[in-house]
């Protein structure tokens, strides 16, 4: 289908000006669009979900939907109070022409228009620790606005993501397999990564286990908390807004803590070849976790509290598990531009864990000052 024609099948008012790729998402298919009369421009967004990653993009849309409703009637309630210290967005779906929600190409494909989130930008990398702060309220006030979100009204658009257990258990079921085998027997540093899981197999299930003896209430989390996904105003500097909303679930806000501090507070990246340089950055943890306390600790709990520690130790053993598994798997999963890519991917995450590890101590005594 023609995008003009696709684009022009959403209720957008005014003239279409422009239509080209937008962003460096490498999920959905992303365009804006600018729309402009004689007094006002218009700037949206187009995309395409993708079906191979999200089967069921009805779905999705459905999940968009509850999700946007209820946080903007829970951001214009606390508007008109006075309780916030700055405007907070979120992206608002466009209606269809015909008053719903998507649009079905001739392929089956679903489209949707959403609004830009404007005069905002996001960061590939943490720029300090003030931004840092940012991001940590960013991310603290979404888990605020979806923390009285009845999850049963949420289709788990991913089953199983994030379930560390989950990824343990492909884990094993890789280990038996011959190519496995091959590679543990050929490689020394395989071996030594093969030898970390299994100091550490019991972290797997931490939060899990928390949850399932009613320590942990099930919530919602965004799934995908990267520095890239958070908006900060390019006027006042301030977090804004949380983006790419397709990840949203029922689970524990944990997972997204330690995911987001994963990420955030190791500057050396997730493809860093020098290990020394791979290190728990706990300035920008400190800053960060001022910024999601000061907006989510009106609902965490003791217990939630609890457990902080044990997320940021968690989420990069689990992505390095994940690494590692797909490395022994023959790279069927992330994509790889060189041999050995994804063992090397696991080999920073586990460094990452073994810092967070070595700064157990200063860590939580950060935490119980929050």
């Amino acid at each position: 289908m023609d995008l003009t024609v696709l684009v022009n099948k959403f209720n957008v008012k005014g003239r279409l000006v422009a239509l080209e790729p937008f962003g460096s998402g490498n999920i959905n298919d992303t365009y804006l669009a600018i729309y402009r009369n004689t007094f006002t421009e218009t700037q949206v967004i187009l995309q395409r979900v993708n079906r191979k990653v999200f089967p069921q993009p009805e779905a999705i849309m459905a999940n968009m939907h509850e999700v946007t409703r209820h946080c903007h009637e829970k951001l214009e309630a606390d508007a008109a109070s006075g309780r916030d210290d700055r405007v907070w967005q979120m992206p608002r779906i466009v209606k269809s022409k015909e008053a719903k929600d998507y649009v079905v190409d001739e392929s089956g494909d679903v489209w949707r228009v959403i609004t830009r989130i404007m005069s905002a930008h996001a960061f590939d990398v943490a720029q300090g620790p003030e931004h840092a702060l940012e991001c940590g309220s960013a991310l603290g006030h979404f888990h605020y606005l979806i923390s009285d979100l009845d999850p049963k009204c949420i289709i788990d658009p991913l089953p199983g993501f994030h379930v560390t257990a989950g990824y343990m258990r492909a884990y094993d079921e890789t280990l038996a397999t011959p190519r496995a085998k091959e590679l543990l027997s050929s490689s020394m540093e395989a071996r030594r990564m093969a030898k970390f899981v299994e100091e550490r197999r019991g972290l797997a299930a931490c939060l899990e286990k928390a949850e399932a003896s009613g320590e942990l209430v099930k919530r919602m989390f965004h799934g995908d908390p990267k520095v890239n996904n958070i908006m900060i105003d390019d006027v006042t500097g301030k977090g804004t807004a949380m983006i790419d909303l397709d990840t949203v679930s029922p689970g524990l806000v944990h997972v997204d803590f330690g995911d987001a501090l994963r990420s955030i507070c190791n500057p050396a990246g997730e493809e860093a070849t020098n290990l020394s340089q791979v290190v728990f950055d706990e300035d920008l943890a400190t800053a960060f976790c001022k910024g999601y306390m000061r907006e989510a600790g009106s609902f965490m709990t003791d217990a939630d509290r609890a457990y902080l520690y044990d997320s940021i130790r968690l989420l990069p053993f689990e992505l390095g598990l994940r690494f590692f598994q797909d490395f022994l798997a023959g790279d069927v999963y992330f994509k790889t531009s060189t041999p050995g890519q994804n063992l090397n991917r696991a080999r920073v995450q586990f460094r990452l864990c073994e810092s967070v590890e070595a700064r157990e101590r200063s860590i939580r005594s950060m935490l119980d000052r929050l």
